[in-house]
């Protein structure tokens, strides 16, 4: 019996209990849903299967003490199937021991099921706008950006896992002025001046810059004996429209590479050239949100509980950069395709003054703040190798990119290792650590738990043992409960990823069972008596009989399974050979 269904068995019991009024004055609303009981592995698998802390919940709503109401839902529990015992114990916990057939029924479970254990279908029917990385144009993606291509790409396949239609979509933001700031940077390299103040520098400038050159070349273009003027026929316009698609395709490939690919590539100039700008901002003047003062033009964001009305049209007639980030919501919100029912925003730290602006959008609009939007912010990266930090980049100069990390470390453990912590905390990455084949290298802790899991099936192939009818009543020692434990628990884990926007409980999750799994089969072996392999004879120590390693050898197939389901969202391999 899995957390969840549990959870579902006492939500059906409190309520009855409440009916009949034996729970004190606890009336049948103020029990908490299913998936708001909290059902959880005791730290001491002695105590049993699960433990529940619901009769502290509901006692000071029933006006009797927790432990009375937790003897009263233990009683109710002892008498369902798949309970061998529940007991009262502590302040009000509920320990719950499942019989032998309903611990092992998980492993029939993850087995018939196979990649779709783990997955449900409670957002069904929700389409969510993920927006990450959307790095500008002007440069290869930053360490920061790497992190939000890793967490949003593992977020994505964790919300479609439930059930969610997800959109990921990266936003170019190429209408402003770094724009002009990127085409001057390439423009006085080509010419052999200094990098403007505002400028950026690396040498991915130069190589840019000269793919520019060569490409007008081979058109017949002379960009360096063009004027250095702004407009149509200068060199500054040139470089412009043929760096930034170059840059654009970079970035592209870059995020491919990594196991990152979006649905929609969209464009801020888009929403200048389409109109939708003004259509946004018209919408919220026929609401009377939009008024004219000194000249300029205001959205009454304080309506909405920002901390200050907004400017979007400036006294000169341009548009703030407040402005399309308004039009940008409405058309998440309204686009003819995939409409948002809820729009994720990926930022990095610096933007937290924005969130309440945002909010006041989504308000404006008649949508609910932090449900129809929601932010989530990036904290810092920083890259060390033994302890020695690591500033600098071949390429880009100043900041470690995607391209370093991936070349340092490799793909898997670089997507790990930004994923395994949560986004709203900062972190550092050893390389060294995450190069090295130690248990201490979380990725590789896991990804030889997999790889454990296929060897040990490689051999018992060798040996003809089937496990297809294994008698999984034998899985009876505690580490067999413990491991069967675990393994029952990774849908919750699943669901409140999504739920909670958090990824890295994914990662800790498999680091869990990995250690879980480690410690089992270092103590329950898996493997017969003895074996056969060209001619020569092997006893196994610590043997177990041949219908109990058949029984094992099903749990080996299960954890193995779960391994790859989780690695699996988080865009990471499952390698059979370390």
């Amino acid at each position: 019996m899995s957390p969840e269904a549990l959870g579902e068995k006492i939500h059906d019991i409190c309520v009855k209990l409440a009916q009949e009024g034996k729970l004190g004055r606890l009336e049948e609303g103020q029990v908490p849903s299913a998936d708001k009981i909290a059902v959880k592995r005791p730290k001491n698998s002695a105590f049993g299967t699960w433990a529940t802390p619901i009769a502290m919940q509901l006692a000071s709503k029933a006006q009797i003490p927790a432990l009375e109401a937790a003897e009263t839902i233990a009683g109710e529990l002892r008498n369902l199937p798949g309970v061998e015992n529940a007991v009262a114990a502590g302040k009000g916990f509920i320990n719950v021991t499942l019989s032998p057939d309903s611990a092992t029924e998980v492993v029939d479970k993850i087995l018939d099921e196979k990649g779709e254990f783990g997955r449900n279908s409670h957002l069904k029917g929700t389409t969510i706008n993920l927006e990450y990385v959307s790095a500008n144009p002007t440069g290869p993606i930053h360490i920061g950006g790497a992190r939000w291509a890793a967490i949003g790409d593992s977020l994505s396949r964790i919300l479609s896992a439930n059930g969610a239609k997800v959109v990921r979509e990266y936003y170019f933001n190429d209408h402003g002025k770094q724009i002009d700031r990127f085409a001057n940077s390439l423009m006085a390299w080509a010419n052999g001046e200094p990098t403007p103040e505002d400028g950026y520098k690396g040498a991915y400038i130069g190589e840019i810059a000269g793919k520019v050159i060569d490409q007008a070349k081979e058109e017949g273009i002379d960009i360096l004996s063009l004027p250095k003027t702004e407009g149509e026929g200068g060199q500054l316009e040139e470089f412009r429209k043929r760096a930034v698609p170059m840059m654009f395709d970079e970035i592209k490939d870059s995020l491919h590479n990594f196991g990152s690919d979006f649905d929609v590539w969209f464009h801020e100039q888009s929403l200048h050239d389409s109109g939708s700008t003004q259509k946004a901002i018209e919408v919220l003047r026929d609401k009377g949100d939009i008024y004219e003062k000194d000249g300029a033009t205001w959205f009454a964001s304080t309506k909405y509980g920002d901390d200050k009305d907004r400017v979007i049209i400036k006294s000169d007639g341009n548009l703030t950069y407040f402005a399309p980030d308004l039009a940008y919501y409405f058309d998440k919100r309204h686009r003819a395709k995939d409409p948002a029912d809820v729009a994720i925003y990926m930022l990095g730290a610096d933007h937290s003054g924005y969130i309440g602006r945002l909010m006041a959008v989504c308000a404006a609009y008649g949508d609910e703040p932090q449900k129809a939007a929601q932010v989530l912010l990036g904290q810092m990266v920083t890259v060390s190798s033994d302890g020695k930090p690591i500033r600098m980049s071949k390429r880009a100069g100043t900041v470690v990119t995607l391209e370093d990390l991936v070349d340092a470390i490799g793909v898997d453990a670089a997507r790990y290792a930004l994923e395994r912590s949560s986004y709203n905390q900062s972190i550092d990455i050893d390389l060294a650590l995450l190069s090295s084949h130690s248990n201490d290298n979380p990725i590789y802790y896991v990804q030889y738990a997999h790889a454990r899991c296929c060897s040990i099936e490689n051999m018992a192939k060798k040996m003809g043992m089937d496990a297809s009818k294994a008698d999984l009543s034998l899985l009876d020692t505690p580490l067999d409960e413990r491991l069967l434990s675990m393994l029952a628990l990774y849908p919750s884990v699943v669901k409140a990823a999504g739920d909670l926007r958090e990824p890295h409980r994914i990662a800790h999750y498999l680091e869990d069972l990995a250690s879980c799994f480690h410690t089992w089969y270092g103590v329950e072996r898996v493997i017969p008596g003895h074996f056969e392999e060209g001619g020569k004879g092997s006893q196994i120590e610590k043997a177990p009989s041949m219908e109990r390693a058949d029984a094992r050898l099903k749990l080996t197939e299960a954890v193995k399974q779960v391994i790859e389901n989780g690695l699996g969202l988080l865009g990471v391999s499952a390698p059979e050979v370390m």
